[in-house]
């Protein structure tokens, strides 16, 4: 009887051996998560500010609460991307404001990502109400991958710049990057200054 469980266990295990290595493995490439992109679809920003603009369905508008904000500094945050566009306000009717000055730091501060941006990429954009926009597309590995600035030039100073707060490669972000730029061109759209 102990013999006959015994061969019986041989042959079993045997032929699972045969069995088990007669696959080859053959290991997967890398890829990148699924990212699901929802239609594009807008809202109104509150009023309280001098302007006001479209933003994102899937994202809500918050004060900027760092050390250095200013009262019409905010943040659009898109929650289920780990992304932000910080969005800055300066008035020119104060005399500190100089438009030359505020200008110069826009680009000083997208400049600050040379050192990891393997290209800037610079264009100016006619939005509805006929005023130029500023955008800055950055490529390769950068916190900031879209920036922009606009004004009427005699009152109002408007700046953005779209970060992420996740630790992925940008590469794999493209989809999402690409998302929110769409969004950002259409909150440039339908910019109003308000006062």
């Amino acid at each position: 009887m102990f013999l006959k469980k015994s061969c019986s266990l041989g042959l079993l295990v045997g032929g699972l051996f045969l069995f088990s290595c007669s696959q080859e493995y053959t290991p997967k490439p890398k890829g990148f998560n699924r990212i699901d992109l929802p239609a594009p679809a807008f809202q109104p920003l509150e009023t309280g500010h001098p302007y006001t603009f479209e933003f994102s369905k899937y994202a809500y508008a918050t004060k900027d609460t760092t050390g250095l904000s200013e009262p019409h500094w905010i943040d659009i945050v898109y929650p289920d991307f780990g992304a932000r566009i910080s969005v800055t306000y300066k008035s020119l009717e104060q005399p500190k404001n100089q438009l030359v000055e505020l200008t110069e730091d826009a680009r000083r501060l997208t400049a600050k990502h040379q050192i990891r941006a393997s290209a800037i990429d610079e264009a100016v954009l006619q939005t509805a109400a006929g005023q130029p926009a500023y955008v800055f597309e950055l490529s390769g590995e950068v916190p900031s991958q879209f920036q922009f600035y606009t004004t009427d030039s005699t009152e109002h100073f408007l700046r953005g710049a779209l970060y992420f707060q996740v630790a992925s490669k940008n590469d794999s972000l493209a989809p999402v990057i690409d998302f929110i730029k769409s969004d950002i061109v259409h909150m440039l759209n339908t910019l109003h200054w308000t006062e």
